[in-house]
């Protein structure tokens, strides 16, 4: 069982303070998930919601992603403009469409080695039995994962993987989402390939801010805050001894070090 976030998820919320409604356009998601994709060196998944248009429209973008050297791109059969997929009011594309759109990602992506996950929505709106059918559609179109989106019970999780067997499998599990929310290990052994917890570092950022400044307004400080990271602690998370290092290795002047 992989786990993964999905920065490109995160970016409407921890970057623009939107909420997933469709208002991310292509150049802020590219740009987001670009940033971390150069800040890190394991494998990174982008959310490209609908692809941002027809099918040669997902293909300028899927070719964008491959620049920013992403690993994985996941593709949904969502109406534009789409929503998060545990809100109400989704509406779906055609079987049909999302197939083209697919087998268009599937004719650029060959070479770069890029894995495309396709994701459908259609459990919310037409059922699940319309959900697994999209999945086997999409799979034969060229897709490498299925993620089959917001199934509403502990049943329908087991249902996919029962149903699509020798598919590889992608579960999304959001706290307090429409889906019910199990550990990987109870994924791994329903069947599923792929865990992505899409927005728990999100809400856990948001929770420690809103105390820490909590914590200020009430105190006039932050020392004393126990939930604090040390600047210690964030010097190493932004690898500033690489950056110290490189500055003192080409820069007349001797870099300040603390």
């Amino acid at each position: 069982m992989k786990l993964y976030l999905l920065p490109a998820s995160v970016s409407r919320g921890s970057v623009l303070g939107y909420p997933d409604y469709g208002l991310l356009t292509a150049t802020e998601m590219l740009n987001s998930a670009g940033n971390i994709s150069k800040s890190v060196d394991i494998p990174l998944i982008a959310d490209i919601d609908t692809g941002y248009g027809n099918p040669i429209n997902v293909v300028r973008t899927v070719n964008d992603v491959i620049d920013q050297g992403i690993a994985c791109a996941i593709l949904e059969d969502q109406e534009w403009p789409k929503r998060c997929g545990h809100l109400d009011g989704k509406r779906v594309i055609s079987i049909e469409e999302h197939v083209e759109k697919i087998r268009a990602v599937r004719s650029v992506s060959w070479e770069s080695g890029l894995v495309i996950v396709a994701r459908t929505d259609t459990r919310a709106e037409l059922g699940l039995t319309d959900a697994i059918q999209r999945g086997n559609a999409y799979y034969e179109a060229g897709a490498d994962v299925i993620f089959i989106e917001a199934p509403q019970t502990e049943e329908e999780l087991g249902e996919i993987p029962s149903a699509l067997p020798d598919i590889p499998l992608l579960a999304n599990m959001i706290v307090g989402g429409k889906a019910p929310c199990l550990s990987a290990q109870d994924l791994e052994k329903l069947g599923f390939k792929l865990g992505v917890f899409a927005l728990s570092g999100l809400f856990a950022a948001t929770k420690g801010i809103e105390d820490c400044f909590r914590f200020l307004k009430e105190n006039g400080t932050t020392s004393g805050f126990e939930k604090r990271s040390l600047l210690a602690d964030y010097k190493e998370i932004i690898s500033i001894k690489k950056y110290q290092e490189l500055e003192g290795k080409f820069s007349i002047r001797k870099p300040h070090t603390e």
